[in-house]
């Protein structure tokens, strides 16, 4: 099993807790993986969909960045196409994907979800690509 992180890198510190945890739960499943830096949240659908076309025999795909409510509603587009770009990928293009893109608040509500020690999310989107990567092998997905 290969797995691609595409990882936002709007948010470093995030960013790399998110990844730690992903890479754990990757390990722990005994697969592999590449990662892949994009700018932002919304740079993501767009690069899973370039690895999806190129050929490097990904099984499945893990997003992770974070998106921090600001004064303006650039954070709603943000949140909403960067989720509806995934769906549609997941969906239409039938692949494996875990969404770890937080939409938090402030910076301590990130920190509560990407914290390997508390929520780790991103652990938890990792298994849920595992999961959905061997739903599709059951089921004889391509």
């Amino acid at each position: 099993m290969k797995l691609l992180i595409v990882e936002a890198r709007f948010y470093e510190d995030i960013a790399d807790e998110l990844v730690k945890g992903a890479v754990q739960a990757i390990e722990n499943a005994g697969a592999e993986y590449d990662r892949l830096s994009v700018p932002g949240a919304l740079e993501i659908p767009a690069a899973i969909r370039f690895a999806a076309d190129g050929n490097d025999g990904y099984d499945g795909f893990i997003a992770l960045g974070c998106v921090i409510r600001g004064e303006t509603t650039h954070y709603d587009y943000v949140c909403g196409e960067s989720a509806r770009g995934l769906m549609e990928l997941t969906i239409k293009d039938r692949l494996a994907i875990g969404n770890g893109i937080l939409t938090v608040e402030d910076r301590d509500q990130a920190w509560a979800r990407c914290s390997v020690d508390d929520k780790n999310k991103g652990g938890a989107v990792a298994e849920a690509a595992i999961r959905m990567i061997e739903l599709k092998k059951q089921y004889g997905v391509s």
